[in-house]
């Protein structure tokens, strides 16, 4: 027992540790300099925000401590179970949780509020590599596919009719693991389309050109046929079918012309019947010549455009207001500096107003004026950029890509799947929330409401991304046990 303690101790990571520990000293730092009133409870009085974010600190302390004493097959054993345990929480949540900030995501149990969600991330990773890491599996498989994308879909619906929309978009991470274990890049060139395409339709939604030619939906519709005509060409270089290709585009595109010089012609009609009429010649010559990729295409071509048509739909009778909103501002559609705009302009000039160096801790006016709304949570780098200024920001940004890196490192090294799987799914979702949280905190991004990890205040975040990291540590720890 003893050298088993003592092997753990020697063989863990101490380099992430030591990341984790600076990150939560200022993640604390961070949380003072928003939430501390000088008239008010000390910074170490558990009444206070500072105060109650240490004790979160401390009992995360004893998290790490009992995760990396645990048996380094503990975790692989146990994946489904704890994956049950947590959707079983999720489900009970959407029942029984109260309505808090118009969401249902939290479990009230006294002066304790748990939210789930955040613990849901590491259940489904652990799950996901336990599947990845069975035997003889592969990803390429529809079944083993549709299995992977199961246990991802059904934590990410639970946490959707909580109505936490941002916390289910981080499982949209996963996607970055998946493609890392040999996942098409086709599914993940699609999904970026899809977030361009929706950006389009919506930036240009009111645009129109030639009578009555909508601009979004065209440019989205000529995007879709060059990548159509693009894709082809590259799989299989069939000359004469590329020519039969590129000659009915332009014979189309010149009949659309000519007649609307005649009548008013809505030119995405035309686009779009080319794109239909170029799948349908793509499945033929797949059929006939057992190219199976060009069914992809097809299939990329028609699910583009039936994608195209169901923004609209989507953004006005499926999203709630105050989430219309918070996109138009963001895409520069809607100025509204007192509503859905306000904490982002309050979160631009609070990083602005820091400069180069920071206003020093403690010393930042938004934050001290509380200008800026949840300025300890989902907001805390505006903090960050107050009171330390550029380079305190940047530093910042310095920890996350070098602990994201680290963990990328780790996972290369680990000899067993279910390592590698977990490992690359810790990365993928630190990755994530960095990205969004600190995009949305500078208008880059809509404001979806998820924390920045270690930084934020709150235990359910705290102790969730603990686990995550520290679970995958215990691991990388047990590779030298296994011989």
């Amino acid at each position: 027992m003893y050298n088993r303690i003592s092997n753990v101790w020697l063989s863990v990571d101490w380099l992430t540790i030591g990341l984790y520990v600076l990150m939560v000293a200022a993640g604390w730092l961070s949380i003072c300099g928003a939430s501390y009133e000088f008239d008010t409870a000390g910074l170490f009085d558990p009444s206070g925000r500072p105060g109650s974010q240490l004790i979160w600190i401390g009992s995360s302390f004893l998290l790490v401590f009992v995760i990396l004493m645990l048996d380094k097959d503990f975790f692989e054993t146990f994946s489904y179970l704890v994956y049950g345990l947590i959707l079983l929480a999720l489900i009970v949540t959407i029942f029984v949780a109260p309505d808090i900030k118009g969401s249902r995501s939290w479990l009230v149990m006294g002066p304790i509020r748990v939210q789930p969600a955040e613990f849901a991330k590491f259940a489904t990773a652990l799950a996901l590599a336990k599947l990845m890491s069975s035997y003889n599996f592969n990803l390429l498989t529809i079944r083993n596919f549709s299995i992977a994308c199961l246990l991802i879909l059904v934590p990410m619906g639970c946490i959707l009719m909580q109505k936490e929309t941002g916390s289910a978009l981080v499982y949209l991470a996963f996607a970055l693991m998946l493609y890392r274990e040999g996942m098409s890049g086709f599914i993940l060139l699609a999904s970026v389309c899809a977030a361009v395409f929706l950006v389009i339709v919506l930036k240009f939604g009111d645009d129109t050109i030639a009578g009555n030619t909508p601009v979004g939906e065209l440019i989205v519709s000529l995007m879709v046929l060059f990548i159509t005509v693009f894709s082809a060409y590259l799989i299989r270089r069939d000359k004469i079918a590329m020519r039969i290709i590129l000659y009915f585009v332009v014979l189309a595109l010149l009949a659309g012309f000519i007649a609307s010089l005649f009548v008013p012609v809505n030119f995405v009609w035309v686009v779009v019947g080319l794109v239909g009429a170029i799948a349908l010649f793509l499945i033929l010559l797949a059929i006939n010549n057992l190219i199976w990729n060009y069914l992809l295409i097809s299939l990329f071509a028609g699910l583009s455009l039936c994608f195209m048509y169901s923004i609209d739909y989507v953004f006005e009778d499926v999203l709630e207001y105050h989430q219309q909103m918070r996109i138009k501002v963001a895409l520069g559609l809607e100025d509204d500096p007192t509503g859905a705009g306000y904490n982002v302009n309050q979160s631009k000039i609070a990083i602005g107003s820091g400069g180069l160096l920071g206003k020093g801790f403690l010393n930042g006016m938004q934050t001290k004026l509380k200008y800026v709304p949840e300025q300890d949570t989902d907001f805390i780098f505006c903090t960050i950029g107050e009171e330390f200024g550029f380079w305190g920001s940047l530093l910042v940004l310095g920890l996350f890509g070098t602990l994201i890196m680290r963990v990328i490192i780790l996972s290369e090294r680990q000899n067993t799947a279910f390592g590698r799987v977990y490992g690359y799914s810790v990365a993928s979702i630190l990755f994530f929330h960095v990205l969004i949280n600190i995009g949305m905190v500078m208008g880059l991004t809509p404001v979806i409401g998820i924390p920045l990890p270690f930084f934020s205040y709150g235990g359910s975040s705290l102790w969730g991304f603990t686990i995550l990291l520290f679970i995958f540590l215990r691991i990388d720890a047990g590779r030298k046990e296994m011989h």
